[in-house]
């Protein structure tokens, strides 16, 4: 059984790093989920804008920065997730500390490097 994600900021721009590593992710087996701020399609995903309750989530891959987040992180506290990745120019010491308290573990990382590296 693959690790269901939810990858958070995903967009159907080819050059956003969100769709990069939805399509990374399908392709690697990897169950995959998108939430967005439009609907839409990445690969054969849908893109949903709203927050749906997901059962058994392994990870959360946030693509949204700090201004973006403040809505996110009730949901992500909600969906109880086992761990969450901030992708660059996604860091949040406040949320990361919510999400540790509560067991989710975090990691400040780059989710399209640790596909490829095997770290994921």
């Amino acid at each position: 059984m693959s690790k269901k994600t939810l990858v958070i900021g995903a967009s159907e721009n080819h050059n956003r790093y969100a769709n990069k590593a939805v399509r990374l992710l399908k392709n690697k087996g990897f169950e995959v989920l998108a939430l967005g701020k439009r609907t839409g399609i990445i690969d054969g995903v849908e893109i949903f804008k709203e927050q749906k309750d997901i059962k058994n989530l392994d990870t959360v891959s946030l693509y949204l920065n700090l201004d973006n987040q403040k809505e996110i992180v009730d949901y992500v506290l909600k969906l109880k997730p086992s761990r969450v990745i901030f992708n660059p120019g996604a860091e949040n010491v406040v949320a990361e500390k919510q999400f540790n308290e509560v067991g989710i573990e975090t990691i400040n990382a780059c989710t399209l490097v640790m596909l490829t590296t095997g770290q994921y």
